[in-house]
């Protein structure tokens, strides 16, 4: 789930912390720099693990600031394929059950990966939903529809329920400020863009095999 990740960056120290350690300083504005940020093609960096070298600083002219060509490790929260992680449901919609971990909320397990057969279906009266029908979103949930001998049990993904789930792909998505697309681009559509935007780093999980889904399935008798 979290690796460690060797990173290389110049640090600007402004001159009120010429007082302080030189790896202190580093330290914190590479927190301030990084932490709770989504590094393209690398993962969500949680924090700074060590500084492994500092080379010479320089100030340059018309700056009074140190700027110094750090090495170092940091920790990245970057789940490997296949592995197995347990959340909690915080919604579901025709996209799927969009689970959280607490401090990463961007994982989708698609209705394909679910159960099967899996339906989605209205949390308080539950007529069942087709897809394509408007509906709120915030009163559904995705349902197993459990076979046994004596006939089908429905076995709701409530929401705030524990899941365990299998991370079977990832998405990037270069969130870098970009310039407009035309020099005619009105500012509605820029509106439109920014209501639009991705999440940079997402998780598709899938639950469509033995022993994965709500733990409650599991472990109650």
């Amino acid at each position: 789930m979290f690796v460690l990740v060797e990173m290389t960056d110049t640090v600007r120290i402004p001159p009120w912390q010429f007082e302080r350690a030189l790896n202190e300083s580093i330290a914190e504005e590479l927190n301030k720099k990084l932490a709770n940020k989504v590094v393209y093609n690398v993962g969500l960096c949680i924090c700074l693990y060590d500084i492994t070298k500092l080379e010479d600083s320089y100030i340059f002219p018309g700056d009074g600031a140190s700027h110094t060509k750090v090495h170092f490790r940091y920790m990245v929260f970057h789940p490997f394929l296949d592995e197995i992680l347990i959340g909690q449901i915080k919604s579901c919609s025709q996209d799927g059950v969009h689970v959280s971990i607490g401090f990463f909320d961007d994982i989708v397990i698609p209705p394909e990966s679910l159960q099967q057969p899996a339906k989605l279906q209205h949390a308080d009266l539950f007529p069942s939903l087709t897809l394509g029908v408007a509906s709120d979103e915030a009163e559904q949930v995705w349902v197993w529809e459990y076979e046994t001998e004596e006939g089908a049990h429905d076995l709701y993904m409530d929401i705030g329920e524990e899941i365990r789930f299998r991370v079977v792909d990832e998405t990037f998505v270069d969130t870098s400020p970009t310039g407009p697309s035309s020099a005619e681009a009105s500012t509605s559509n820029a509106t439109e863009e920014v209501q639009k935007k991705e999440a940079p780093y997402t998780l598709v999980g899938s639950i469509s095999e033995p022993g994965l889904g709500l733990l409650s399935w599991w472990t109650n008798s």
